[in-house]
């Protein structure tokens, strides 16, 4: 008799709103709510109280901020930035900035959608991506490296927002980088919101590896739109070579008419010289050193449309992902059981399970009671005596030699010494033994929590991750229905 187990693992990538339109000011509905300011109580429930576990990103000592992933009452998922204590001292200010911000509304952004500010709290509010970063894609591939018209896409689609954000006002762009490209449930390009608010009062915070900064904010410390586009010229490099290469080590290798030396290896018979040639002129433009030589984010989109290759191929496609990856359920609330089985901690495990008792096996009990008493079930009842005794003791040899009697026997079944047995057995290193009674337990009682729960730390034991993940899942998602029965 096999044993129903879900083959659905945890998964922490976040569903984001859907937009229709490079400008939702163009006449269609604007999906995504406008922006509010949120109660600093909700942001620390949809985050697990900022719980380390849902941090997504984080920044160094120049820009001490965190964003983490979170899930609102209303099951939308967002991206909370949390500002370091000692930007923003001005509410008022950080009000204004984060709903200059908030007005915009594109396809191209991963948008805001809101803030709050309580006492000395600063928190940014946005839509999530759910498909990891472009750095991630491009740098840390693991499957297959970024497709040529996949990074073409993601030059186009960068300057798009660029050039969005130009026309509304939010030229300035802050540290401007693979990890700000952000991918949606769709695989499509997005620039991440946060890089235009600035990170303190002044906005004078820029962090950045220096061999990278526009050369004029290492003479005056500040940002400016041509900055940007110097960003957007080091981004172009990196979708070129696939690393990321300082660009005067870039330019040197421009110069000497050896622009191949630049392109990733992968690429090879995949591009036209051409496209290599014009996209490697656009990226010299950008660097200038003097900001008033470089092009403007129109000009940049000009230039990259026409470059634009198989543009009826879904992004989801180009990027090597699942149509529909994003689709997520609820980050797991685990129970104490659950908490125990994740970190394997047998130790908790059976205090748990002593704890507890038989109370899981009272109708099982009620249906014996009705049955003829034999002294072969007398002698089952002794064994299983003695292996509770043992199995209090943490002396666990005893504890599966008692139970095992007990088993034998056939008289009577109990899911709860399936699953003390199959603890002991994890105790004393048989992880395959341990399992088997894990999904005994389940084939005596179907519904049972404490069974998935057994049955997921011994797939762990054996390494099996993903399989005592969906364990885990079933296990939690079951212990959730009897709460609320």
């Amino acid at each position: 008799m096999g044993v129903r187990c879900s083959k659905f693992s945890f998964c922490w990538h976040l569903k984001p709103s859907v937009l229709q339109s490079s400008d939702l000011e163009n006449g269609e509905k604007n999906p995504l709510p406008s922006f509010r300011e949120f109660k600093w109580e909700e942001l620390k429930i949809a985050t697990n109280g900022f719980s380390s576990d849902n941090i997504v990103s984080e920044h160094g000592e120049k820009a001490p901020n965190v964003v983490y992933k979170g899930l609102l009452e209303n099951e939308k998922w967002i991206a909370v930035k949390r500002f370091n204590k000692s930007a923003w001292p001005d509410s008022r200010q950080f009000l204004d900035e984060a709903k200059a911000v908030g007005n915009l509304r594109s396809e191209r952004l991963a948008n805001l959608v809101g803030c709050c500010f309580e006492g000395d709290e600063r928190l940014l509010v946005a839509e999530f991506m759910p498909n990891n970063t472009l750095a991630k894609h491009l740098f840390h591939w693991e499957d297959q490296p970024m497709k040529w018209a996949m990074r073409l896409r993601v030059a186009l689609y960068l300057a798009q927002a660029l050039e969005y954000c130009s026309n509304k006002g939010r030229a300035l762009y802050h540290d401007l980088n693979a990890y700000r490209v952000l991918f949606d449930q769709d695989g499509n390009p997005r620039l991440s919101c946060f890089g235009l608010m600035k990170n303190s009062r002044d906005g004078k915070s820029y962090s950045t590896n220096l061999a990278f900064t526009p050369p004029e904010y290492l003479r005056t410390g500040r940002v400016t739109s041509e900055s940007v586009i110097y960003s957007f010229g080091t981004m172009v490099l990196d979708l070129l070579s696939g690393k990321h290469i300082p660009p005067s080590h870039a330019l040197d290798l421009i110069r000497g008419k050896n622009f191949m030396m630049l392109m990733d290896s992968c690429l090879e018979g995949h591009f036209s010289n051409d496209d290599g040639t014009e996209l490697v002129r656009l990226a010299t433009r950008c660097l200038q050193y003097e900001a008033r030589e470089r092009p403007n984010a129109k000009s940049l989109v000009t230039s990259i449309i026409s470059l634009h290759k198989e543009t009826e191929v879904p992004s989801y496609v180009l990027l090597g992902i699942p149509q529909g990856n994003a689709e997520c359920s609820q980050p797991l609330q685990l129970t104490p059981m659950g908490e125990a089985c994740l970190r394997m901690d047998l130790t908790a495990i059976h205090e748990i399970l002593d704890k507890a008792g038989y109370k899981d096996d009272e109708g099982i009990a009620n249906e014996l009671s009705f049955q003829v008493w034999t002294k072969q079930m007398q002698e089952s009842l002794d064994s299983k005596k003695h292996g509770d005794a043992a199995f209090r003791a943490k002396d666990f040899t005893t504890a599966i030699d008692c139970y095992t009697h007990f088993v034998d026997g056939g008289t009577m079944v109990s899911p709860t010494v399936y699953a003390r047995r199959c603890l002991s057995y994890l105790m004393s290193d048989m992880p395959n033994e341990a399992l088997g009674d894990a999904m005994q337990a389940l084939v005596v009682s179907p519904e049972w929590p404490t069974g998935f729960h057994l049955q997921a730390a011994s797939l762990f034991s054996l390494g099996m991750e993903n399989d005592a993940q969906d364990s885990l899942k079933e296990a939690t998602n079951l212990e959730a229905k009897r709460n609320r029965n």
